[in-house]
């Protein structure tokens, strides 16, 4: 199959069955370990390119605008200052991996302090997202949409060459708009640490 010919719905559902196939909600392996933005991501034992310019640990989150699921209006990360911002990242809520991944934060999640804002990126729709968010009954977190020219994505490094999904991954930014943490799973299938970021975010709301 030759997967750069497909349409973006059809790499979505190409992408949901693969993720489908490897794992389940409840047997989900966890990976303790990143690569950086801008190297490159694993499906199915078959290897991608991370595209765009990858963020540093230290840098300022790049200014792009996204789209609020749930008011449709733009929303730029770099100038949400004065909080500790959890961005989970995910290639598409309608994946098992990614619903999972959605779950825990919004679930488990609750356990942190309401400083810390919890957000979930991805390239599906805003209309997707918050169809997602009702069903899943996860309206507390905010959902921000990367869908059209990925300026997100491509800002970041983290954008997957071919599938043009955004790459699972964890970032903390700091009350200063600085990136304090950066983990992207080595493996599209594997769900991030979430408890070592709870913990990372835990630490960044303490200081003072």
């Amino acid at each position: 199959m030759n997967i750069k010919k497909l349409p973006f719905l059809m790499m979505v559902i190409f992408l949901s069955l693969l993720i489908g196939c490897a794992t389940t909600q409840t047997n989900i392996p966890v990976d303790e370990f990143s690569v950086e933005p801008g190297t490159s991501v694993s499906l199915k034992g078959q290897s991608f390119k991370l595209l765009g310019t990858p963020i540093t640990v230290g840098k300022t989150l790049p200014s792009v605008e996204l789209r609020d699921a749930n008011t449709m209006a733009k929303v730029d990360l770099s100038t949400m200052r004065g909080s500790i911002l959890f961005l989970s990242i995910v290639p598409s809520l309608d994946t098992p991996v990614c619903d999972a991944q959605t779950h825990y934060l919004g679930e488990e999640g609750d356990k942190l302090s309401p400083e810390i804002k919890r957000i979930t990126i991805s390239r599906d729709t805003p209309f997707a997202q918050k169809r997602f968010a009702k069903e899943a009954k996860l309206t507390d977190l905010l959902y921000l949409s990367d869908h059209g020219d990925a300026s997100f994505g491509r800002s970041t490094g983290l954008l997957i060459d071919d599938l043009m999904l955004l790459s699972r991954s964890v970032i903390l930014v700091d009350r200063e708009g600085k990136v304090r943490y950066i983990q992207v799973v080595p493996d599209v299938t594997h769900l991030p640490d979430m408890e070592k970021a709870f913990q990372k975010a835990e630490e960044l709301q303490g200081e003072a």
